[in-house]
């Protein structure tokens, strides 16, 4: 985790940025599956939470043989009007780090009914005793719309970010969203 890509998205007329980010994230979802890269992490140093927005910039981190690799594929196309693209650079000294990791809320108390009732052999009406509809959770933290390749379904992608530590996380891979559970990136 000692280089870093800044790809900032430039002001669209016609396209909101969450809009582009979401197109900009999906292409990198897939440009990281194409690969099997698992040494690619992801920040968005415009993240916040209040109000909940990822911001204009997606920051690639990770090994510079292994961001050089991606970026030698085509995976940005059609977003290269909409995009600026740094050069690798190595990571400041002084960053610290942070955990960046999905998180998904139990939205649908129907399907928790369902759930229930599969699970511990429930009727209707016991799980929906056990699961009334004030059940339903809802996030209120910076997410990006993406659709499932393998089900074409929609779908937020909820994003939260950890506390400040002193140093790195033990190494630990990343998924195909450049997310990991254990992992920790660079935060500057």
């Amino acid at each position: 985790m000692d280089h870093y890509i800044d790809i900032h998205l430039r002001p669209d007329p016609e396209f909101p940025a969450h809009q582009l980010m979401a197109a900009l994230y999906a292409k990198l979802h897939r440009g990281l599956a194409q690969l099997q890269l698992t040494s690619v992490g992801v920040s968005f140093p415009g993240y916040q939470e209040k109000p909940p927005s990822l911001g204009e910039t997606l920051r690639l981190i990770g090994p510079e043989q292994d961001l050089a690799r991606l970026m030698a594929q085509a995976w940005l196309q059609g977003m290269r009007d909409h995009a600026e693209v740094k050069d690798i650079a190595p990571v400041p000294k002084d960053a610290v780090h942070r955990s960046l990791r999905r998180v998904q809320a139990k939205s649908s108390p129907e399907r928790l009914r369902r759930r229930q009732m599969r699970r511990h052999g429930l009727s209707e009406d016991q799980a929906r005793a056990r699961v009334p509809d004030t059940a339903a959770e809802a996030l209120r933290l910076p997410f990006v719309t993406l659709r499932s390749a393998s089900t074409g379904q929609t779908f937020p992608l909820f994003l939260q970010l950890g506390p400040p530590l002193p140093t790195a996380q033990p190494k630990h891979d990343f998924n195909t969203y450049g997310l990991s559970g254990m992992a920790t990136v660079p935060w500057f």
